[in-house]
């Protein structure tokens, strides 16, 4: 029940930090020692603990870990959480970070020699994913029809995503069984510019042009992602759209709406991946992060094939947001006098 530290977080991954707090009894005084620290972190772990109980701020700085954990994002904090939900303890655990010696934060070869030297178990985020994804799934494969389109023909599976009941698609192409790397697009569904062709942003070309390319290699795979809006939804997607049209970047429009420039995760995307039996892809898009999102659950990306959609009047300022703050490889965007 604690708020979020910032209704804007505009950290560098956004981590997700409640208000600090420190708890206000069995004897805590200034809550700034060791003793004080550890009693707060388990009366935070501890169920029967009332808001009441915490004052704030503190000098605990509690995480919010996503529902699913590791499966929707591979982060440390969901680690922590799976790991005590998985040994069947209260889902909540304590990061530490260790530094070296010159106050630089350890790395994996570094830890492993902490690990030898004092004869700790270790693991890694991946580790932690590969066990879950042999041991559990993110959604569950509904159907598949035949789907004739003007890209030509593909099968058309369709998902349920357990956690909350959205639902997700797949397009496939030819046979990708075989050993050489799919072509894959992971898309996010755009209802205005898949469906309406607004010329606001590149979705709709994108979708087209990656069915076409597809369509010529004979065999590939478009995922289709119930997440609109880089996952804000339709409505908060046009909210964001009236206050571009007031000066507003679309990043900037996404955090005065309270959300981070992009709220999409690659787990589900990665699960439905599997679930068709793919494990190395050749990855359509421009969007680097999205290469480093699936490659965390346990999928190679062998070559990153780049979708060269020509902006417009209309989505020249959007592309060029794309690519300066949120590192999208694009065309360099028209100049004004040059839309057409």
């Amino acid at each position: 029940g604690l708020d979020l530290m910032v209704g804007r977080n505009t950290a560098l991954h956004a981590t997700p930090f409640t208000v600090s707090v420190d708890l206000l009894t069995n004897g805590v005084t200034t809550g700034i020692s060791a003793s004080d620290r550890s009693k707060t972190i388990l009366a935070l772990i501890d169920p029967a603990t009332k808001p009441e109980d915490l004052g704030k701020p503190g000098h605990i700085f509690p995480l919010k870990a996503r529902k699913e954990g590791v499966l929707r994002r591979a982060g440390h904090t969901e680690a922590g959480v799976d790991l005590a939900r998985l040994a069947g303890f209260e889902p909540a655990g304590v990061l530490v970070e260790i530094l070296k010696e010159d106050g630089e934060m350890a790395r994996l070869p570094d830890l492993e020699k902490v690990a030898q030297q004092w004869g700790l178990k270790l693991i890694s985020v991946q580790d932690l994913i590969k066990y879950r994804l042999a041991q559990e799934s993110l959604i569950q494969r509904e159907i598949t029809v035949k789907m004739p389109t003007e890209h030509g023909d593909f099968d058309l599976y369709a998902y349920t995503q357990r956690s909350n009941g959205a639902q997700h698609l797949a397009l496939v192409k030819g046979d990708i069984s075989g050993p050489e790397p799919v072509l894959i697009r992971v898309h996010s569904s755009c209802v205005t510019g898949d469906i309406f062709g607004s010329c606001r942003c590149d979705c709709g070309p994108q979708l087209h042009q990656a069915m076409e390319q597809i369509d010529r290699e004979g065999r590939g795979v478009i995922v289709y992602m119930n997440q609109e809006g880089r996952g804000i939804g339709l409505l908060n997607k046009l909210k964001a759209y009236k206050l571009q049209e007031a000066g507003r970047d679309t990043v900037q429009a996404n955090e005065d709406l309270g959300f981070k420039s992009d709220e999409r995760d690659y787990g589900v995307g990665a699960a439905i991946v599997r679930d068709l039996g793919i494990r190395q892809m050749r990855l359509l898009t421009n969007n680097p992060k999205k290469r480093t999102g699936l490659s965390a659950y346990g999928l190679e990306v062998v070559e990153t094939v780049p979708i060269e959609i020509a902006p417009n009047q209309h989505n020249q300022t959007y592309l060029t947001t794309k690519r300066d703050k949120m590192g999208h490889d694009i065309l360099q965007p028209m100049k004004p006098e040059a839309a057409a």
